[in-house]
């Protein structure tokens, strides 16, 4: 640790997060290193520690021979003041090297809101932030995660993207690197190879022209470019690396226990949900394997809790063998087990009975929309009595807590919709009424309503987003139908979820705005403290760019699209299908009821289909 960042630490908010000297961090003789890779969460430590996908791909980078990879992430406001006033370059948190000096600096994103964050790190290096301006094959930047199946926003600053699940390409692309570093490779010659690499986009590698009235007319490929890059998926999840001895950190994180992954994808298809198709097919661990690794990551961790995680744990088909296998071994052990992402569709009593022995918490349900039609627009294949009886099981087992959430500006959503919320709400209180066995306590409903943002490759992908205050009106009526002092109402504030559609749906003229929008202050957009709408309105003035465009407009089926060049497996003639569907109010079977044909399944070997 150098002397300036001593003097530093005590004068900023939680020192712990840039100091590094974790248990179970990795850290190498330089003189055996090659490549050294900075792996950036454009978040702070907190948040950063708490994903999964980093502690997977930290550890696949620095299993290879000659390879160092090391955490960076992004500094609270203090410390960001301090490092400008001081002139003090971000910096790594193993060797405390600044990420200037790092052949290869990665991004993992998953939220659109860090997008002033990635650029911001960049500056903090000291490093140019346009890929243009980088000639040198040194500080090559790449960036993976969800945010990247539209990668357009970024296409300014970032040199490639990394589609897909990165335990393979990720290590493709490194050693891509080592060759070239060692053969003394012109930056230009290492992108047109890298492209070759299934699965990479090079934004430079792609001209896009545009039509009188702003539309995109045309995304033509360059320097032997795919015209679609289709994502990368892990096959096996049971011969995936999977870190069972990884990092401690040594100050509270968000999620502060230990993960499990049970499976990827996700046999629903609620037309809303981006990770719902961009994650398919799904994939499973296996019971066995699942239990080994929870065994040995809290073995070596201490952690006193653990979560099994996916987009919809109670899915998952072994979860009753493995729950039957890790509550003893919790129990003996005192380690809590953590079940979340359950649907009110298979809720299982016997499985809460026995967790319950563990702990008792509260139960969360994402109903999504208040009336039956509505949710069958939706796609969300659940039914009222489904959430009713899901509510009389937990009531009669001694819950008394409720958490449901819900989105209003849903397509086709009216009023009836909105008050349904209210209807639905009022029944489960009775239900509650009727069948609680614990009524001493009494009941909390908490009932949370998000702001509806279409996604790329969904259904929803062309729809347009209510504006701000038509979402607020929606809020307030739903509000004054709220009589019980039982519930508890919070609804997200418009200006965040508004700027998140404009990004999700963007295209590479956004990069201008994001860059102004830092200049004007924007930065940290995803914490209160610090999210500045202000800045980003008049970066949208500055550059001459109306986000209306991006949301309210809504985008024709015929319209050329952003992502078009993304392939995530997921037909666009199934997204068209299931649009229409969706207008029509059917409702589309699981995938366990039968194949729906969207496509995913040619991303698996020696499968074949004509979706």
């Amino acid at each position: 640790m150098t002397e300036l960042l001593q003097r530093i630490l005590p004068t900023v908010q939680k020192p712990a997060r840039y100091i590094g000297g974790e248990y179970n961090e990795i850290k190498k003789d330089l003189s055996d290193v090659r490549v050294r890779v900075a792996f950036c969460f454009p978040d702070t430590y907190e948040i950063g520690m708490s994903n999964v996908g980093m502690r997977i791909l930290y550890g696949v980078m620095n299993q290879m021979d000659g390879v160092w990879c090391e955490r960076v992430f992004a500094p609270w406001g203090d410390m960001e003041e301090a490092m400008r006033a001081n002139n003090l370059p971000l910096w790594a948190l193993e060797s405390q090297s600044p990420v200037k000096e790092f052949d290869m600096i990665a991004f993992t994103i998953g939220y659109e809101m860090c997008y002033t964050n990635i650029v911001n790190m960049l500056k903090l290096s000291g490093i140019p932030i346009h890929s243009a301006e980088r000639k040198d094959l040194k500080n090559i930047v790449f960036a993976g995660g969800v945010c990247a199946f539209n990668p357009e926003p970024l296409a300014d600053f970032i040199d490639f993207f990394s589609l897909g699940e990165g335990e393979e390409i990720t290590e493709e692309i490194v050693t891509l690197y080592d060759r070239a570093k060692a053969e003394d490779w012109s930056k230009d010659t290492y992108l047109r190879e890298v492209a070759k690499i299934p699965g990479i986009y090079v934004p430079s590698f792609y001209t896009h022209s545009y039509n009188e009235d702003g539309t995109l007319a045309a995304i033509t490929p360059k320097n032997g470019a795919p015209a679609v890059v289709t994502k990368r998926i892990i096959e096996d999840l049971d011969k995936a690396y999977f870190p069972t001895k990884t990092i401690v950190p040594s100050t509270e994180i968000v999620h502060d226990r230990a993960n499990l992954e049970l499976f990827r994808g996700c046999i629903r298809g609620c037309r809303f949900c981006q990770a719902g198709f961009a994650y398919r097919p799904v994939r499973k661990k296996s019971p066995e394997v699942l239990y080994k690794q929870a065994v040995e990551t809290l073995s070596d961790s201490g952690h006193n809790e653990i979560t099994l995680s996916s987009l919809s744990t109670s899915d998952y088909k072994g979860l009753k063998e493995l729950t039957d296998a890790m509550i003893p071994y919790c129990e003996n052990h005192r380690v809590n087990l953590s079940v979340p992402s359950l649907r009110a569709d298979n809720f299982s009593r016997e499985l809460m009975q026995k967790l319950q022995t563990l702990r008792k918490s509260g139960l969360t349900f994402a109903p999504e929309a208040g009336t039956q039609r509505l949710r069958d627009v939706i796609n969300k294949n659940l039914t009222e009595d489904e959430i009713l009886t899901t509510c009389a099981n937990a009531f009669s087992g001694g819950w008394n807590n409720v958490k449901l959430y819900f989105m209003l500006g849903l397509p086709t959503e009216t009023d009836e919709d909105v008050l349904g919320i209210a209807e639905l709400v009022y029944k489960i209180i009775k239900v509650w009424k009727e069948q609680a066995s614990n009524k001493k306590r009494g009941l909390r409903v908490h009932v949370a309503t998000a702001y509806f943002v279409p996604k790329p490759h969904t259904p929803f992908q062309w729809e347009k987003q209510i504006d701000p205050q038509e979402y607020l009106r929606r809020c307030r009526l739903l509000k004054e139908h709220f009589y019980s002092k039982s519930i508890e109402y919070n609804y997200h504030t418009p200006d965040i979820s508004r700027l998140e559609a404009v990004t999700a749906r963007g295209d590479r003229r956004l990069g201008a705005v994001i860059e102004k929008a830092l200049e004007n202050g924007a930065r940290l957009d995803g914490w209160d403290e610090y999210f500045n709408y202000q800045a980003w309105l008049d970066a949208f003035d500055s550059c001459g760019i109306d986000p209306d465009f991006y949301t309210v407009r809504g985008y024709a089926e015929d319209e050329v699209l952003p992502w078009d060049t993304i392939d995530v497996g997921v037909s666009k003639k199934f997204l068209l299908r299931e649009r229409v569907q969706a207008y029509a109010g059917n409702v589309t079977p699981d995938c366990r009821h039968s194949c729906s044909g969207c496509g995913a399944n040619c991303l698996l070997q020696g499968v074949t289909c004509d979706a």
